[in-house]
């Protein structure tokens, strides 16, 4: 079993990246279960066919500890699995929390086990890595390869870059290392070459570029992945490739994060801000 998070800036489309990767490792026939590590609990949702799922943490707040598997995990697009974290109440208490609790459920309830043949484990992770509970996939081991989601916007490189240092402090002592870059692109000038380069500064690769195709926007408005809602449009090939270069990936990795002079050189020979 291969457990993977997914990190980036906020508002990179990580939860959508992830959702349309796992479309399409399960179409290769793979078993795989999401884990839903945004408060927000809106990591699965495409795979669920738009349907709102109950929260572990809501489900422990109404029913106690007293709950079964089937009652924090729900059958999605193509016999995925989906469980999403939740939050606390708006204002109380930290998010990351949810993660640490929901993750400890599972293992509780044997969401793990061989018995369950799971092929992948992906975890769907809020943000950059800043504090202890968003950091548990790596920090636990609970996730041993790590994927970055990113564009050629300056925040969004930063924020990768952030990413690496973390995975830098937990991988000296830790399985977890770095499986590559995922571009998801905003259509930033040079945007391919420039991520190539950066990937190559941080000692990785950029996995897949995903071109801009509004028919992501279109799949999401009819709440579905873009392989479920048309699984012959070029933009189910791009998410098709994408998942393929996971499955086929064995260029692992512990990161070396740019001093941040030299990312904003990096943007500055792109002709970013030329």
């Amino acid at each position: 079993m291969r457990k993977i998070a997914i990190y980036g800036k906020g508002g990179i489309g990580k939860s959508t990246t992830t959702q349309n990767t796992v479309a399409g490792l399960a179409e290769m026939g793979h078993k795989v279960m999401v884990v839903g590590c945004d408060p927000k609990a809106d990591s699965t949702r495409l795979l669920l066919g738009g349907l709102s799922q109950r929260s572990v943490l809501d489900t422990l707040r109404e029913e106690g500890e007293d709950v079964e598997l089937t009652d924090i995990r729900n059958g999605g697009f193509c016999n995925t699995l989906c469980v999403e974290s939740g939050g606390p109440e708006p204002g109380v208490g930290c998010a990351g929390r949810g993660i640490i609790t929901s993750i400890n459920m599972l293992e509780q309830l044997g969401a793990y086990d061989a018995s369950e043949n799971l092929n992948y484990v992906f975890y769907d992770v809020l943000g950059d890595v800043v504090c202890g509970g968003f950091a548990m996939p790596i920090r636990d081991g609970k996730a041993e390869e790590i994927y970055i989601v990113c564009s050629g916007e300056m925040m969004a490189m930063y924020a990768a870059n952030n990413i690496c240092k973390g995975i830098l402090k937990f991988a000296t002592n830790g399985k977890v290392r770095l499986g590559g870059l995922i571009c998801n692109s905003r259509k930033v000038d040079n945007e391919k070459q420039m991520i190539e380069q950066f990937a190559k500064l941080l000692g990785t690769q950029m996995i897949h570029f995903v071109p801009r195709d509004n028919d992501v926007q279109r799949a999401e408005i009819n709440r579905k992945t873009v392989i479920e809602w048309n699984p012959k449009c070029g933009q189910a090939d791009e998410y098709r490739a994408l998942a393929r270069a996971i499955d086929q990936n064995t260029n692992f990795v512990i990161p070396r994060p740019l001093p941040i002079p030299e990312l904003e050189k990096l943007l500055m020979e792109f002709g970013l801000y030329n």
